[in-house]
């Protein structure tokens, strides 16, 4: 390990043969609760405010490329293993105008009522002017972006399996 001060959240954690792990999970977690933040004053700001984060992914992924979802599809893009949690997002979503399910076969399949599409929309155009006008000029290079993205998305699978080797411990 190199005398190259780290930032983290754990120095008990940093490994000698991958201290980088330690710097990305730290910044992993500031992204994430950051992230999460915006989600929900966005939301609130479109007129949506008492929905969590997850309610919120959940409305977001429902109404995405306009076709219905089962449950088990929404757990699985949004890699979210507790079902019950979705379900249960659902049902708040349904109480709330912004969700409707229908029954096809064993499973009820979701779509975005015409007021889910609404708030869908207005969260879109808070984004717009709060998140993408900043980031706009900024001058963030778009195609980074697009590869840290994927770079992410790829660590998420070396955490799937790592916490798949770590249950059969």
């Amino acid at each position: 390990m190199t005398d190259k001060p780290r930032i983290v959240s754990s120095s008990h954690l940093v490994s000698e043969r991958a201290a980088e792990l330690s710097e990305l999970e730290f910044a992993l977690i500031l992204s994430g609760n950051a992230f999460n933040r915006w989600m929900v004053r966005c939301m609130r700001a479109a007129g949506m405010p008492d929905v969590s984060v997850l309610d919120i992914l959940v409305l977001h992924n429902v109404n995405s490329r306009e076709r219905e979802k089962s449950l088990s599809e929404v757990c699985f893009v949004l890699n979210v293993e507790d079902s019950h949690l979705v379900n249960y997002s659902l049902k708040k979503l349904r109480k709330l105008g912004l969700v409707d399910g229908i029954k096809r076969g064993k499973e009820v399949h979701y779509s975005t009522t015409k007021e889910g599409r609404e708030m869908c929309q207005k969260y879109r155009d808070v984004r717009e002017a709060c998140l993408i006008e900043t980031f706009q000029r900024l001058g963030v290079n778009h195609e980074e972006v697009g590869d840290v993205a994927k770079t992410l998305r790829a660590i998420s699978g070396v955490y799937d399996q790592a916490s798949r080797a770590a249950s059969a411990m």
